[in-house]
């Protein structure tokens, strides 16, 4: 059946990668039509609402979201940027893509970080011997997506109801005297629900793929009730997984490892603000932005992207330069959940020849500082790179 995608280009360099996905797409062979839907930055500064309500009821309806990035700027930025009209009227910015996540129950978010061969920014380190070592990576991080610090429960200044219940707690009797103006809360929201989704989805995708052990990444050792129940939960989720082991490490130990020995990790599982922290950190080892990707998954709609920002000086810089994989290997996640694997594969695998025959390669993938004269010094640009893909894929 022909499958029907709300593709949104969104801010910055958005508009220039996610043309280039879906010229991919269409390459590889996805069946599909395509549906554009407005959101970002120019719908809050059009209408003081950055998500519009024909693209929610546009996903409601058609299930499969292709986003390219969003600009999301502090509460105090975002209205003084509001056109005169619209300033003074309470509008307040809220992030367009957090907003879809919980709106739709997004609650899982896969984040695969895998090394192309032949990439120059992949990780390597030194022997004991003096001699380079490159171990192919292929890590896949589980991102609890829309509770923890990113729920959006918080308070500058409190109100007296909220001060009054956080004064409950014995802890709390340091902040007693602190001015309200001075005073700034966030709560890290954690529910047994949220956290069976996420494990489950990481031990089925292990068991699919043949990966022996699912790690949770928290700190439970320092935030006992909330870490501490998302432990509780995986030690659950594991025993009806007996062939797959589960392992508990701390956040900031996790992070030394990953510095050391990258290739030791396949499946992880974290919170929302370790799991985007985590993500970003392990993109970097398997070649950066430019390579990442994510998915973002409920019940019935699924939301694809890459995971890297707008970047509005390189969208304004009149010369497109940016690095088009990230939303490339998106594209072939979305394939890929809508019943297409061999599309999915036959996109990686003209990714992972180009990157490998190393003749084209953006700035990024050079280590070079971006501007438009990085095409001169032998840098692709964002459409010669999507070019070479679609040739390995047999088209023009």
């Amino acid at each position: 059946m022909k499958r029907t995608i709300v593709v949104m280009p969104g801010d910055g360099i958005g508009s220039i990668v996610v043309p280039e996905a879906l010229r991919v797409l269409e390459a590889a062979g996805l069946d599909a039509a395509y549906v554009p839907a407005e959101i970002g930055w120019a719908c809050w500064l059009r209408d003081g609402d950055a998500l519009p309500r024909r693209t929610i009821d546009l996903l409601a309806e058609q299930k499969l979201g292709l986003l390219g990035a969003i600009t999301s700027k502090p509460p105090a930025a975002a209205e003084a940027e509001l056109p005169s009209h619209l300033k003074g009227r309470g509008l307040k910015y809220a992030s367009p893509i957090l907003a879809l996540r919980q709106h739709f129950g997004l609650d899982v978010c896969l984040r695969p970080c895998r090394s192309f061969p032949g990439n120059p920014t992949n990780f390597v380190r030194r022997s004991a011997d003096g001699s380079i070592e490159e171990p192919p990576l292929d890590i896949v991080i589980f991102r609890q997506n829309t509770e923890g610090l990113y729920a959006g429960v918080e308070w500058t200044d409190p109100p007296t109801e909220v001060r009054r219940a956080l004064a409950l707690h014995p802890k709390f009797a340091a902040f007693t005297g602190v001015a309200g103006r001075d005073l700034a809360v966030t709560a890290r929201i954690v529910t047994r629900d949220a956290c069976t989704k996420i494990l489950d989805a990481a031990f089925r995708y292990a068991s699919a793929h043949g990966i022996q052990t699912v790690a949770l990444a928290e700190k439970p050792n320092v935030l006992r009730e909330t870490s501490g129940l998302f432990e509780a939960v995986a030690r659950d989720v594991a025993r009806s997984w007996p062939a797959i082991a589960l392992s508990v490490v701390n956040i900031d130990a996790l992070f030394m490892d990953l510095a050391r020995r990258p290739e030791a990790h396949r499946v992880i599982v974290a919170s929302n603000l370790f799991g985007d922290i985590l993500s970003d950190a392990v993109a970097g080892l398997t070649g950066g932005p430019g390579f990442a990707c994510s998915a973002n998954i409920g019940g019935s709609v699924a939301i694809f992207e890459p995971s890297h920002g707008s970047a509005p000086n390189r969208a304004a810089a009149g010369v497109p330069i940016v690095n088009p994989i990230a939303a490339i290997l998106a594209g072939a996640l979305l394939a890929e959940h809508c019943g297409a694997p061999d599309v999915a594969t036959r996109i990686r695998e003209a990714i992972a020849t180009v990157v490998a025959q190393g003749r084209v390669r953006t700035y990024d993938m050079l280590r070079m500082r971006a501007g438009p004269e990085v095409l001169t010094r032998g840098a692709a640009g964002t459409r010669q790179m999507a070019d070479a893909i679609v040739a390995k894929l047999g088209g023009r």
